[in-house]
């Protein structure tokens, strides 16, 4: 398009056109948060061409302003019950998880079953932790480069949306859970992937050449354990979620989650000062 034709109208329907994008699922492609981003880059570049050679209608993104969108939905955050139970999910992993449920041919305990040579259970619980005492995204976590771990600083830096780096403050627990992962797994796997992941596949495993568990599989790791856990309605995010109110509860303080969750503006941390409807109701019950 040439310049002198992007004008207000093209750049509202440029908007319709973003809003009206559905996926091979049937999803829209881009959601308003998504579309409200973009606008963010188009408005200061539209600016400075304006500033070069003015627009003969005008500056094109001139009163283009935000979709709105829905406030964050806490309430889909984990509860410190379903936490816990997921945590205890994930230690028995080590112990229970891929063994060979045929009683016929392995007259032996579960524990002491064979297990699935493609089970990965000091993997999959160092997983669970990762997202549970850090508040990573899904592909964040499959991000994490082994070096990047850091045990006596306590931190995990991985790469974030939009390609930059941040490292996320980790729990004594979530680090013990990636030593134990290090300790019993990857040396093994690590022979097969030319890879500095942290988290790798099995070796036996094929399809896969990049080195990376891929975000889908974070996400069958999740709901896997919150299968065993009987933790329902909860994707990976809730981790997230969950963490964001865990600090505003101990510190009443937005930067604080900002610094945690790496949001690059303030607006969405402070969102985690909202009240859920299960802690007003606690609340009420206490007078």
């Amino acid at each position: 398009m040439r310049r002198p034709h992007w004008t207000p109208r093209v750049s509202r329907e440029l908007v319709d056109h973003l809003r009206g994008l559905i996926d091979s699922s049937g999803r829209r492609r881009y959601s308003d948060r998504t579309v409200n981003r973009m606008l963010a880059t188009l408005r200061p570049w539209a600016r400075w061409i304006h500033s070069l050679a003015p627009f003969p209608l005008g500056n094109p993104m001139t009163g283009m302003k935000n979709l709105s969108v829905p406030a964050l939905d806490i309430e889909r955050a984990l509860s410190r019950a379903e936490r816990r139970d997921l945590l205890d999910a994930a230690d028995l992993l080590p112990v229970q998880a891929g063994r060979s449920r045929d009683r016929r041919r392995h007259n032996l305990p579960p524990e002491e079953r064979p297990r699935h040579r493609l089970a990965r259970p000091w993997r999959d619980r160092a997983v669970i932790y990762t997202l549970i005492e850090t508040g990573m995204r899904r592909a964040a976590v499959t991000a994490i480069d082994l070096p990047k771990v850091d045990h006596e600083a306590g931190t995990v830096a991985t790469i974030e949306k939009g390609g930059h780096s941040h490292a996320y403050a980790i729990s004594r627990q979530g680090l013990a859970a990636i030593a134990d992962y290090i300790e019993h797994e990857r040396t093994d796997d690590c022979e097969e992937w030319a890879s500095e992941a942290l988290f790798l596949p099995a070796r036996e495993v094929r399809s896969n050449r990049t080195g990376r568990l891929s975000p889908r599989t974070i996400s069958t790791i999740w709901t896997r354990v919150c299968a065993v856990a009987g933790v329902t309605g909860h994707g990976c995010h809730a981790a997230r979620h969950a963490v964001g109110l865990h600090i505003i509860e101990k510190t009443g303080n937005a930067a604080a989650v900002q610094r945690q969750l790496g949001h690059r503006h303030a607006a969405t941390s402070l969102q985690y000062c909202q009240v859920r409807t299960e802690d007003l109701r606690e609340l009420m019950d206490q007078r």
